[in-house]
């Protein structure tokens, strides 16, 4: 299967998957799936939280999932448990077709890495 194929099905079960699991079944987009991201790695699953919170979650969520790829690094987490990321290398200027092939196979890794999917 060619790597391409293989990104679009694990994204395909993935966002069936946590649809299921977080929105009844009504399919998550990019952004949702990262908030989700944002909340896991935060740690406070069972608060709600502020819109400015809420963007600070996918702040979160974006530099974890570009970590790996040599982006970010974790800088420190604060008294409150946020992560704080610092940048290490300039992110190259995508077309947004391409930062969204490059989004999703981050989140695709992201979850192979936590065994959610396979």
């Amino acid at each position: 299967m060619a790597r391409d194929e293989k990104l679009k099905k694990r994204w395909e079960t993935l966002v069936e998957k946590l649809s299921l699991r977080f929105a009844d079944g009504a399919p998550l987009d990019l952004d949702g799936i990262i908030y989700l991201i944002g909340v896991q790695e935060l740690g406070q699953l069972h608060r709600r939280f502020k819109k400015d919170e809420k963007l600070n979650l996918m702040h979160i969520a974006i530099c974890r999932l570009l970590l790996p790829y040599g982006y970010y690094e974790l800088d420190f987490v604060d008294n409150d448990g946020w992560p704080h990321y610092k940048i290490k290398a300039q992110l190259p200027n995508l077309k947004a077709g391409e930062q969204s092939i490059l989004m999703k196979e981050a989140i695709v890794n992201y979850f192979l890495e936590h065994e959610f999917i396979r």
